[in-house]
């Protein structure tokens, strides 16, 4: 299949086994109790403790920890040295002692149990059902840190994914393989928009098996539950895989959800052969449960206080996504995140924007005029549309209608600031044209119901429908052949 798998270089000692603990007992992950075991810690900083070790020990490795009164709880190594390894605890650290708290280290990573139950099951951010079902039957469990893809073995994503909205299917085309970010802001709809697209997300002219993976960071219970809803009344749950840590769990919650989603995807993917669309909110929320991770450890911070490895740490994340050879199935990613006060060029956009192919910007002002789905017409993109679109994918004029839709819109905001200064009355004809085209194009095409499915042909017709607007000589972008062949003739 050309995915190569990383094998940590590590061996282990025979350790002393602490008093307390018998041969045979049962670890969280339900395990036997096989690992290095310490008694007594040196600190305990919030969710942070630190313990002198004198073993082999790995980064990422889980470990057990009990209290004096044999109350377990589950971290994991989130930093090595010489002497010590510091555990980021999963959940509170109240009635920790210094001497009497074990620490077990169990020697394997963070996993996840996956089979062919998965589809249609609710998890908690570490992967642990939440839905009242049983646990996923089955013996195969992976290293939730990923599995790394041989950029040989990488195949050029280049099919067209409906999403059934517009303003993303004609001018921002979603690709099979890619990754895809909605930009958005406090209070605007990037739920709403994330569950539509999970609804109506589908390849076409594919009998192929289309399914979603959701990982919710950070999210409000009621944000957790519009989604189940939606996706029940919709009848998608059975196709969706869905992982929630909500806003009072840990924080080192949040840093392994999207890690637990994406190696289910891995697993849909590449061993079920299966298509899968990761939606991932917010990722803001990931960002800064990073930071709080890095300041609690002390280390240094970088723009805004964020740690310097966040933009190696979301690429770990966002490069999970693609298509690989030997697999006909494929990992397409759509993360959303808010952007604080509306800034664009905040650290987490900017450097989602520099790993990512494209970004779908969602525009305030848009929302206040109603508009729905409010996607910024002029700052977002998807670069690897031209690869996707045209005739045999979607038609053959798609390249041609976005790009003369893009360039008179752009147009579009450059007569609007005019009008603002000298008034609309003192425009030409032609630019009065466009500012209706403008309102059109908004009121229109970028607006549509939260359960309306367009087409790529309905999509490309209302295009052709809003240029007839616009004098044929404006519509400069599109060849001459193209315009006879889909011009609507009643508006000639």
């Amino acid at each position: 299949m050309g995915i190569l798998r990383g094998l940590p270089l590590r061996r282990r000692g025979s350790g002393k086994r602490a008093s307390g603990w018998s041969e045979g007992e049962t670890s969280p992950f339900g395990d036997n109790m096989k690992g290095i075991e310490y008694k007594g810690v040196s600190s305990v900083d919030g969710p942070i403790i630190v313990v002198k070790r004198s073993e082999n020990i790995f980064y990422n490795e889980i470990v057990a920890v009990r209290d004096r009164n044999g109350e377990k709880k589950t971290g994991r190594v989130i930093d090595l040295n010489d002497s010590t390894a510091i555990v980021q605890v999963f959940g509170s650290t109240t009635g920790l002692d210094l001497h009497e708290t074990s620490v077990e280290f169990l020697d394997e990573p963070m996993e996840l149990r996956v089979g062919d139950g998965l589809l249609g099951r609710i998890f908690n951010g570490l992967g642990e059902p939440i839905d009242g079902l049983p646990p996923i039957v089955s013996s195969k469990k992976v290293d939730v840190n990923g599995m790394p893809i041989n950029p040989f073995a990488r195949v050029y994503p280049r099919d067209f994914i409906q999403t059934g909205i517009s303003s993303i299917d004609g001018m921002n085309t979603l690709i099979r393989g890619q990754k895809l970010p909605i930009f958005s802001g406090n209070g605007l709809p990037h739920n709403r928009l994330a569950a539509q697209i999970i609804r109506q997300a589908k390849i076409r002219n594919s009998d192929e098996q289309f399914v979603m993976v959701f990982a919710g960071m950070g999210i409000k219970y009621d944000q957790a539950q519009f989604f189940i809803h939606s996706f029940e009344e919709s009848g998608v749950l059975s196709k969706v895989v869905m992982f929630q840590s909500l806003a009072d769990a840990p924080s080192i919650e949040r840093i392994i959800t999207p890690r637990c989603a994406l190696t289910a995807a891995e697993y849909l993917a590449y061993e079920k052969n299966m298509h899968v669309l990761v939606v991932m909110t917010d990722m803001t929320n990931y960002c800064e449960a990073l930071r709080e991770i890095s300041t609690t450890r002390g280390e240094v911070p970088g723009r805004k206080g964020y740690p310097g490895y966040l933009y190696s740490d979301l690429a770990e994340l966002y490069e999970r996504a693609g298509k690989v050879k030997g697999s006909t199935g494929s990992i397409t990613q759509i993360p959303i995140l808010t952007m604080p006060n509306d800034d664009i060029s905040h650290p987490i956009p900017d450097l989602t924007g520099y790993i990512t192919e494209g970004q779908i910007v969602l525009d305030r002002e848009l929302s206040q005029k109603g508009v729905y789905p409010p996607v910024s017409g002029l700052p977002s993109l998807s670069r690897l549309m031209k690869d996707g679109i045209g005739e045999g994918m979607t038609r053959d004029d798609h390249a041609a209608v976005s790009s003369q839709l893009f360039a008179a819109y752009s147009k579009v905001k450059s007569i609007r600031n005019l009008a603002a200064i000298i008034g609309e009355e003192e425009l030409g004809e032609v630019d009065r044209m466009y500012l209706k085209f403008g309102d059109a194009l908004e009121s229109q095409f970028f607006t549509q119901g939260e359960y309306e499915n367009r087409s790529i042909e309905e999509t490309l017709d209302l295009g052709w429908r809003l240029l007839t607007i616009l004098p044929k000589n404006e519509l400069y972008r599109i060849k001459p052949e193209l315009i006879e062949k889909y011009y609507p003739k009643s508006e000639e």
